[in-house]
């Protein structure tokens, strides 16, 4: 077996190892997620009320209240996290993510305009999420464009629009200051009073935004390489960040349509799956994926548990955790982007 044989199998062991070590994870933060809260039970009794067949309050707490909760936390973590490994290939910048570039402010904005001035169209909230990120895309590609597509000039467009959309979220919020309570919540990201239904409904939406993302790997590893090298492989590069940018699109809107804003998981996770698998993409969006998806559990467990009689919206936690470890990429940059692959 020559060198290149053993590099590849070691990191083939790594990275299921790292698999195998997240998904367990996964399962131990599940387990803690539904046995914490106003009402703490042990395991035994979450395994009596839920294989016993008898009705109970536990069951109940379980199965309508912490159980959706936790479903939803799990797909928002990994289809955020997948657009945002998306997008940092799109731009080949580390420090993009649906927030940062105007895809999420597009989303919540066609949202909160439903939610304010449309509470009837409250159902089609996904559609037109979907649809305001969207139109967020072409209006950042439009700005962007000059006789190609840039990365830098779509993360500054997608900074001017970022900033012109939330003072339109700021003026509707101001003419509509009688109809916040709900409007609120959504603006910092909660999971608070989900239910099945929007279970059921992002699970439509993430499963299929995922799948198109894993589609998108080849794509995203042929970015990472640069566009004279990408148009060199037959690789046509605007079409490729337009459709990853749809993707990513997708996703971010079907996360903001149940949870409204949350910030940093497209950011954070994908950088941290770059340090511990590389930026091989078929490693690492899995990785980010995974991590993602347990990162925002942790998030929202710790929300709703760490001040007792009173819920921190998930929103909130990560950007108190989000916003330091941003500040630390920035200052280290160059030393973080994780092992080449």
């Amino acid at each position: 077996m020559n060198k290149t044989s053993q590099k590849r199998g070691f990191n083939a062991l790594k990275v299921g190892s790292i698999w195998l070590f997240l998904l367990l994870l996964m399962a131990a933060l599940s387990l803690v997620a539904v046995s914490v809260g106003s009402a703490g039970y042990s395991v035994g009794e979450i395994l009596h009320a839920v294989f016993s067949g008898e009705e109970s309050t536990i069951k109940v707490i379980i199965f309508n209240l912490r159980l959706p909760r936790l479903l939803l936390a799990l797909l928002i973590g990994a289809s955020l996290s997948a657009s945002g490994a998306l997008l940092q290939s799109v731009m080949r910048n580390p420090l993009a993510d649906p927030g940062t570039i105007g895809v999420s402010a597009g989303a919540g904005t066609a949202a909160t305009t439903i939610l304010l001035l449309f509470p009837h169209l409250t159902n089609s909230v996904p559609i037109f999420a979907f649809g305001g990120a969207a139109l967020a895309c072409a209006l950042i590609y439009t700005l962007a464009w000059k006789g190609g597509i840039d990365p830098v000039r779509i993360i500054l467009s997608g900074v001017a629009i970022n900033s012109v959309l939330s003072a339109y979220n700021s003026l509707l919020q101001l003419l509509n200051s009688d109809s916040l309570e709900g409007v609120l919540a959504f603006m910092n990201g909660s999971l608070s009073g989900r239910s099945w239904q929007q279970v059921k409904v992002l699970a439509v939406y993430a499963g299929i935004g995922l799948v198109l993302s894993f589609a998108c790997i080849k794509s995203a590893n042929t970015l990472q390489l640069g566009d004279e090298m990408a148009k060199s492989l037959g690789v046509k590069v605007s079409l490729s960040r337009v459709c990853l940018s749809a993707v990513s699109a997708f996703l971010a809107a079907a996360t903001v349509s149940v949870a409204g804003m949350i910030g940093f998981v497209g950011l954070v996770v994908p950088h941290i799956s770059r340090i511990l698998v590389g930026s091989d993409y078929k490693a690492m969006l899995p990785t980010s994926v995974l991590l993602g998806a347990d990162i925002l559990l942790i998030a929202d467990t710790v929300g709703r548990t760490i001040v007792p009689g009173m819920e921190i919206p998930v929103g909130i936690v990560m950007a108190v955790t989000g916003g330091p470890f941003f500040l630390y990429m920035l200052r280290k940059k160059g030393s973080v982007r994780g092992n080449q692959s």
